[in-house]
């Protein structure tokens, strides 16, 4: 939970100071037409990306597969998405990673680690 207090603190902090700098070494409209751009595009890659995955997940439960790495893929562009809507270059970067299929292979072993260890834990439950 600290952690999370401290990313609010530190990931605003430095877009901020990314956005100044950007605007003092572009220019302001420069530096605005990048934020509405990846806003545009991410709002479409997010759709397009989006629709494949729930594609993707309909089809393992209509075969009665567990979803495991669709649904896993699912969250991540959904959370890609929303990090390319909001202003700034870092939530920018980390959202296109979360759009491409090589980044997600990379952090999908952490996030099956970790609903492993809730479901161990007792926190997440299966039935």
């Amino acid at each position: 939970m600290k952690w999370l207090i401290l990313a609010f603190i530190t990931i605003p902090a430095a877009e901020l100071a990314l956005l100044i700098y950007s605007g003092k070494t572009l220019g302001l409209f420069p530096t605005l037409a990048i934020i509405l751009l990846t806003g545009v595009g991410g709002t479409y890659m997010a759709k397009r990306q989006g629709l494949k995955a729930w594609n993707e997940l309909r089809t393992r439960m209509a075969t009665m597969e567990t979803p495991g790495n669709a649904l896993i893929d699912s969250v991540c562009i959904f959370f890609g998405g929303i990090l390319l809507v909001m202003p700034g270059f870092i939530t920018d970067i980390a959202g296109l990673l979360l759009m491409f299929k090589g980044p997600r292979n990379m952090i999908r072993p952490f996030i099956q680690k970790w609903i492993y260890n809730k479901m161990k834990n007792g926190r997440i439950v299966m039935m």
